[in-house]
């Protein structure tokens, strides 16, 4: 685990949204920064937040990464960056595409741009399933983003800011969850609406999110992408573990959405490698395996290999899913 953090100066856009909830508890009880910088445009959200985190070391900024002046301000002598602010609502993206792409991409070059002028050490940017071979605004916006921090990174500049991306599917607790959703279906209906019975999604917790982020700052060399192996589901065995009745509606797939999550597409698999709990997509403008470190054990995936959420190698039915929410509780 890094020790990079303890003593540094550290900003999350965003912050207030569901991972950077989870972040700043969890980093101030394993690290000790100087400062803890939340960096977010929704006062009403950072008010609610400050008083739940009582720190001397936590400062909360209003800003919008939109605005490149206010993001300049914020990271000024700021050591290491968490780029978590974007729209993220498929829907709200398909119908308000202006706004999307102001946050989602040129909100990104801000914040990159920032970090640069203000040297940041280091920047890891979370992605998406959706920036994968993406069908929907949100996730062609993500995949611009993600290209923009990559493309950010001198490789042989060792002094200068480095660029690398986090990349996760469905996220337990957070405020798009599905599990929550589905519970409170059925206790007000008694009904759980199911788009695709053969819809398939991961599974991660924002803690696993938290250390999984912690972990990458520690390995990032600049422009790798991270990919974590989760465990996959399906919507309907999720619905059965929340179910007693096993009464379910169909609706159909919304607008934008995809039946499964795919974080590696077959167009990476030549410049993906594949780590133990892990694997990391290198840029395709720089795959030096010296420059990465990739050493003999760390082996290339196979020629057009996809992770995805319906080829999975680990799955959870409905009684292992039960038996997950039961053990975390907080994530409901």
């Amino acid at each position: 685990m890094t020790k990079n953090f303890n003593n540094a100066s550290i900003l999350i856009t965003g912050g207030t949204g569901s991972f950077g909830s989870a972040f700043i508890p969890l980093t101030l009880k394993k690290f000790k920064p100087k400062r803890l910088i939340i960096f977010s445009r929704d006062e009403l959200k950072q008010w609610e937040l400050s008083q739940k985190i009582k720190s001397k070391n936590v400062e909360f900024v209003l800003g919008d990464i939109r605005n490149k002046q206010s993001i300049l301000e914020a990271t000024k002598n700021v050591d290491y960056v968490v780029h978590a602010a974007a729209m993220k609502i498929v829907t709200t993206a398909e119908t308000n595409p202006y706004e999307c792409v102001k946050t989602n991409v040129l909100g990104s070059m801000n914040v990159l741009e920032a970090c640069k002028q203000n040297k940041v050490k280091k920047v890891i940017a979370l992605s998406t399933d959706k920036a994968s071979n993406p069908i929907n605004l949100y996730g062609a916006t993500k995949l611009a983003s993600d290209k923009l921090f990559v493309a950010g990174n001198n490789f042989f500049d060792s002094a200068s800011t480095k660029f690398s991306l986090v990349r996760y599917g469905n996220v337990a607790g957070s405020r798009g969850s599905i599990i929550p959703f589905f519970k409170k279906q059925f206790k007000e209906n008694g009904i759980i609406p199911i788009t695709n019975k053969n819809m398939t999604r991961f599974l991660i917790t924002l803690n696993e999110c938290v250390e999984f982020v912690w972990f990458c700052f520690n390995e990032m060399k600049g422009g790798e992408i991270f990919v974590k192996k989760l465990p996959s589901f399906t919507v309907l065995e999720l619905a059965k573990a929340i179910s007693t009745n096993n009464k379910f509606k169909y609706i159909g797939i919304r607008p934008g959405e995809k039946m499964h999550e795919q974080m590696i597409s077959s167009d990476d698999s030549m410049y993906t490698y594949d780590f133990k709990n892990y694997f990391k997509i290198l840029p395709t403008i720089n795959n030096d395996k010296s420059f990465y470190k990739i050493k003999r054990n760390h082996k290339n995936v196979s020629e057009n290999f996809n992770y995805v959420s319906n080829i999975n190698t680990k799955w959870l039915n409905a009684s292992n899913i039960r038996k997950w929410i039961k053990k975390n509780p907080n994530y409901l």
